[in-house]
């Protein structure tokens, strides 16, 4: 058989996957990289030339499928209450822990520059997936 056939097979198997199992475009790249390559083998017999043609249009469709889905998840979160309580001290520029709304978050102080010690009321100025940003509460007073 020919290696064309097998990277259209291949191809075919990683897009149907995507629909089975969302992996954020990640199979959809690998596949439509596939079939594009399945549609040159036969100018191109060489196997290598072939799996290096398949990684660098799967790195470039990545890429671009990223781009685009960086651009959509620009959530901007509303905080309900900015109030919370550092449980461990907040090192300058490191992370440490508080209590917010009943659960503890890893959180950041805004100012880099600035330490916060642990049992004090901070109040939540950002949020970042997991990680809250906080400032101490007299600091906004």
């Amino acid at each position: 058989m020919n290696l064309a056939y097998y990277w259209a097979i291949a191809g075919l198997i990683l897009c149907l996957m995507e629909i089975c199992i969302p992996s954020a475009f990640v199979e959809s790249a690998l596949g439509l990289s596939a079939l594009a390559v399945a549609l040159v083998a036969g100018f191109i017999p060489i196997l290598w030339v072939q799996v290096v043609l398949w990684l660098l249009l799967s790195t470039a469709l990545l890429l671009g499928f990223r781009r685009l889905s960086h651009s959509r998840r620009r959530i901007q979160y509303q905080l309900d209450d900015p109030n919370a309580k550092t449980i461990t001290a907040i090192p300058q520029g490191e992370t440490g822990r508080v209590m917010y709304e009943g659960t503890l978050w890893l959180a950041r102080s805004a100012d880099p520059e600035e330490a916060i010690a642990a049992n004090q009321t901070v109040q939540v100025v950002q949020q970042k997936g997991n990680l809250l940003i906080v400032m101490p509460s007299e600091v906004l007073l």
